[in-house]
């Protein structure tokens, strides 16, 4: 089977509440829409997301034709990063260690498995499907956000009773172990 996969990745403040979209457009014609996030990460870490989650949907038999428009993601496959950096012991090309290993190795593992053409796709270009991962990642990144935002409110207006001081004194939920700050 012939599948196109569409993703793109979201981040308010980078690092911040982030969130991820991919479309799978199958040979038949249909398609299905992914979403996710998380409440602090990364831009990139949500563009490989949306890969990692796209492709555990497919299987070994089928062609996949990715279309991102991170450079990032593409150019680990079509510029041999990933093959470079597994040869180096997961190190950058500057020594450092290889940001976001943990997923570029289930990345790594899922296309082992799979034929997979990544693509380059110009964002915000008007192009409607990269436009729609775009607006779905933001959605999603949006909705992190207020999750996270509403959860410091609760736990700022929350009861001072419920609160103990611990021999360092600083000040704890007994309930939510939280943390508060004077």
């Amino acid at each position: 089977m012939n599948i196109k996969i569409y993703t793109d990745g979201s981040c308010i403040g980078n690092p911040g509440a982030g969130g991820y979209a991919a479309i799978i457009i199958y040979e038949d014609g249909q398609s299905e829409e992914i979403t996710g996030g998380e409440n602090f990460t990364t831009n990139n870490r949500m563009e490989l997301m949306a890969a990692i989650t796209a492709l555990r949907k497919i299987s070994a038999d089928d062609n996949v034709e990715l279309f991102t428009d991170s450079n990032y993601l593409k150019n680990a496959f079509t510029q041999n990063w990933m093959s470079e950096w597994k040869r180096r012991g997961w190190k950058a090309s500057r020594k450092g260690k290889v940001k976001n290993k943990d997923l570029w190795q289930e990345l790594d593992n899922l296309i082992s498995n799979l034929n997979v053409h990544f693509n380059w796709v110009k964002g915000h270009a008007g192009n409607f499907l990269n436009e729609r991962c775009d607006k779905l990642a933001r959605e999603t990144a949006d909705k992190f956000q207020s999750d996270v935002q509403s959860a410091r409110t609760e736990n700022f207006n929350m009861s001072m009773e419920n609160v103990i001081t611990d021999e360092n004194g600083r000040k704890w939920s007994d309930n939510q172990l939280l943390l508060f700050d004077d």
